[in-house]
């Protein structure tokens, strides 16, 4: 029988809300960049700097407890293999767009060295895949240690703010402590939904508005990137987006963004490609619509595009997609350690269960 698998409303608002914030960044920095100006959208995307990115690895550690004891094999095919599939399909999709240029400049030795080079170099968008995959396998390799020792160290990595020209070296850096807290301070992330959802939605709104003055008054001030500042606004900001998540489960008409959370491999997988196309084709030829309403337009088609899509290849040849083929796996699915079934569970919900196809699958 193959296991039935549940969601939890609040974790897909919540990991829509990242998704979302991700796509707004890069659709906002690509603008300006091509415009070679600043736009309004700037200040909000660096409001949202110290929090996007921690809280979308602390939500992807959540639902590991339950699986971390699983045999290697199992464990590498759905923690490993899975985002190593998706991370070079990708990978050789974004390199298709850009292969020109690159072949223009460095020819067809450059070429093939720029391909190879993206298997120890996350290659443009796709980086965030990249390390949940190295995450996974650190965090089982060194289950046997005291998770408060490596928590320490991990916290020590990100106050480090190490820069060097590596971008694994470097985000695993910044970013491992916050995958390792989801992981071994699940339990108490979902205490906290639990707490949140005993208040009315006025309430949590209320503390949320405090929350996002005091973020802003440290980004303002430049204190968000300090030793230490920057560990404790990314743990304090994922705490919020974990209540933004438990208030909009609240509401009917933010079902879209519950949505794109669920599918958010889906949208970081392709945004890219509706997002460039949009930029180009408004900077060109809609330029006095200006700089915040093509940046807005093209986070849209950033969001949008990605689901169309999805939603055109479903069950079809090209569902390969979206969708890791059996030849991936290093079992068949069905045997009691995988499947793609999923039901959803009531947003009042708030305890750790199985979880649907995701981001962190």
């Amino acid at each position: 029988m193959q296991a039935v698998k549940t969601r939890i409303d609040w974790v897909d608002y919540a990991k829509g809300i990242c998704i979302i914030l991700v796509v707004a960044m890069h659709s906002t920095a690509g603008v300006q960049k091509e415009a070679g100006a600043i736009s309004a959208l700037n200040s909000f995307i660096e409001w949202a700097k110290p929090f996007r990115m921690p809280d979308f690895f602390m939500i992807s550690g959540l639902f590991l407890a339950s699986r971390i004891n699983r045999p290697w094999r199992a464990y590498l095919d759905t923690k490993f293999l899975h985002f190593a599939y998706f991370y070079v399909l990708w990978m050789t999709i974004q390199f298709l767009t850009k292969g020109y240029g690159i072949y223009a400049g460095e020819g067809l030795a450059g070429l093939g060295r720029e391909y190879l080079l993206g298997f120890v170099e996350p290659f443009g968008t796709l980086w965030f895949i990249y390390m949940l995959a190295v995450f996974f396998v650190v965090v089982k390799a060194l289950r046997k240690v005291p998770p408060l020792a490596i928590f320490a160290v991990a916290a020590l990595l990100e106050a480090a703010h190490i820069h060097t020209s590596a971008t694994l070296i470097d985000e695993f850096a910044a970013r491992f402590v916050y995958f390792f807290t989801g992981y071994w301070l699940a339990n108490r992330v979902f205490a906290l939904a639990a707490g949140v959802d005993g208040f009315s939605p006025f309430q949590i709104l209320s503390g949320l508005l405090v929350w996002a003055a005091a973020n802003l008054v440290f980004v303002q001030a430049g204190w968000s990137q300090l030793p230490g500042v920057s560990l404790c606004l990314g743990l304090v900001g994922a705490m919020a987006v974990v209540s933004s998540g438990v208030l909009l489960s609240k509401f009917k008409a933010a079902d879209p963004l519950r949505y794109c959370g669920e599918n958010s491999i889906v949208i970081y997988l392709s945004f890219f490609l509706f997002m460039a196309s949009t930029r180009t084709v408004l900077l060109k030829f809609a330029p006095g619509l200006g700089l915040n309403a093509i940046s807005l337009l093209t986070t849209m088609a950033g969001v949008i595009g990605p689901v169309l899509l999805f939603w055109a290849t479903r069950g079809t040849r090209l569902d390969f997609l979206f969708k890791r083929p059996a030849w991936a796996r290093l079992a068949e699915p069905g045997k009691g350690w995988h499947s793609d079934t999923h039901v959803r569970k009531p947003a009042s919900t708030f305890q750790p269960q199985a979880r649907g196809p995701s981001l962190s699958h």
